[in-house]
């Protein structure tokens, strides 16, 4: 297995830079990743960097909360595409999801698969959040709403991704046919080898580098 194939190189906190971003862009090229996670507004530089690459540039909707408009996801995940995003990550309505309102969460999903169109949509449903029946049902809702993937975790909450997360969800993605992404402190081979070996088809890491073996001085 070429675990490069599966790794998302991840920069997402605020504090992030331009320098970061080529950065990122140029590890990503050295270590033969998958794709860069990014923040919005770094597409467009992203797609500059990355261009004669088989890299694919990710990039986060309604991140990390989900609790945002819907309109204004779906909006947000136009312009991403526009500016050449390849895959979008959206955060759910975790706040409709506990309420129960499971209706929404669809209709929030729906609409930023509508508009992401015929690009991939992943939905990060925060596990550290939800109890293991809840994780179970979410996978359930990301499936029915037509998104390609559910991914574990921001990284920004209380907790990424477990290997026990990952099996939950890959017993409700060989049911609903999507793919399941783990994400959230992920930081060596060994943990990213347990995900895929649960069931992960994504690794979404700030260490690619290390997890492949490309090492980069600062």
């Amino acid at each position: 297995m070429n675990i490069a194939e599966h790794i998302e190189l991840t920069r997402l906190k605020p504090e992030a830079t331009v320098q970061d971003i080529i950065k990122l862009c140029q590890e990503a090229k050295d270590a033969g990743l998958f794709g860069v996670c990014i923040n919005p507004c770094y597409v467009a530089l992203a797609k500059h960097l990355l261009t004669g690459t088989k890299i694919k540039i990710i990039t986060v909707i309604g991140f990390p909360l989900g609790a945002t408009y819907t309109e204004v996801k779906a909006l947000e995940t136009k312009m991403a595409i526009e500016n050449h995003a390849d895959e979008i990550d959206m955060v759910m309505n975790i706040s409709a999801f506990k309420t129960g309102n499971y209706d929404a969460v669809i209709a929030d999903i729906k609409q930023v698969v509508e508009a992401a169109k015929p690009y991939p949509v992943k939905v990060i449903i925060e596990t550290c959040l939800l109890t293991d029946t809840e994780k179970h049902k979410a996978a359930q809702l990301v499936a029915q709403a037509g998104a390609s993937f559910v991914k574990t975790s921001t990284g920004f909450s209380s907790g990424g991704a477990t290997v026990e997360d990952v099996k939950i969800l890959r017993q409700e993605a060989d049911k609903g046919g999507i793919g399941v992404k783990a994400a959230g402190g992920i930081r060596d081979a060994a943990m990213a080898e347990a995900m895929l070996a649960a069931g992960a088809d994504r690794i979404g890491t700030s260490a690619g580098p290390k997890i492949v073996g490309v090492v980069h001085a600062k």
